[in-house]
């Protein structure tokens, strides 16, 4: 299988296209070099969408690079498609150690929210290794937490709503609504609160479980004798890897 059998422009050469991009994969590199030049003048946008794709997925990175220098500087006048050539050029920068090119890439361009996990964590991966290169060591999560508050995401790859114990804030509005209600779910009711939360049936239960360990642990604590609590902390391996906002806790 070639690049020459991709006819351009026929609809039923999809499946042709992703089996190119295998070839892309696999081929040797005079090979892959060749296939690019004739790829780059057959393709449709759409196709050039598909193999960028594909090769991402594929993890094939400096094959793609390869395949993004043969394309225009506009190869696509659909924003889809164009948004799959820059999400691709975004993480073929970040592989590269191009970290302001890849900056001003996220910045320029409003994705989608399909993509935002993915261009989220190259957004904060390449400012975390630029500061551990500063200081030369790695980080811990307290010194990660401060590198998001000074790198925020920008508002092009996240969609605004501050995030907090994993999960957004109308989804823990959600579930303390029906805790304060009914502390212990049956299985039926953390199907449906999961449904209505966009989480999983076992991220419903952790949740309602950390939450009666918690009240439990205050409980505790108020029985004590005075002078024997001690105070309620929260260890640095408790943080998490979170977008916008304040450093938080595991528990709900």
């Amino acid at each position: 299988m070639t690049v020459s059998n991709v006819k351009h422009g026929d609809d039923d050469d999809d499946h042709s296209v992703v089996l190119v991009c295998s070839h892309f994969c696999d081929a040797p590199w005079r090979s892959f070099q060749f296939s690019l030049k004739i790829a780059a003048m057959i393709f449709t946008a759409e196709q050039i969408s598909c193999v960028c794709e594909v090769l991402l997925q594929s993890g094939c990175m400096d094959r793609l690079a390869g395949f993004l220098l043969t394309l225009p500087a506009s190869s696509s006048s659909s924003p889809r498609e164009q948004e799959s050539v820059l999400k691709a050029r975004a993480a073929v920068a970040f592989h590269q150690g191009h970290f302001l090119d890849l900056y001003a890439l996220l910045e320029s361009f409003s994705f989608s929210p399909l993509n935002h996990p993915l261009l989220q964590q190259l957004w904060l991966r390449a400012h975390y290794m630029e500061a551990e290169r500063l200081r030369g060591r790695p980080l811990g999560a307290v010194a990660k937490y401060r590198v998001r508050r000074k790198f925020p995401l920008p508002c092009t790859i996240w969609d605004g709503e501050v995030t907090s114990y994993c999960f957004k804030e109308k989804s823990r509005q959600v579930l303390r609504d029906w805790y304060l209600q009914k502390p212990y779910l049956s299985t039926q009711e953390k199907q449906e609160l999961a449904e209505v939360t966009g989480l999983t049936v076992l991220q419903v239960s952790n949740w309602f479980k950390n939450r009666r360990q918690r009240d439990r642990s205050i409980d505790n604590s108020r029985d004590r004798p005075l002078g024997t609590t001690g105070f309620f902390s929260v260890s640095p391996a408790q943080f998490h890897l979170r977008g916008p906002g304040t450093p938080t806790e595991t528990q709900p």
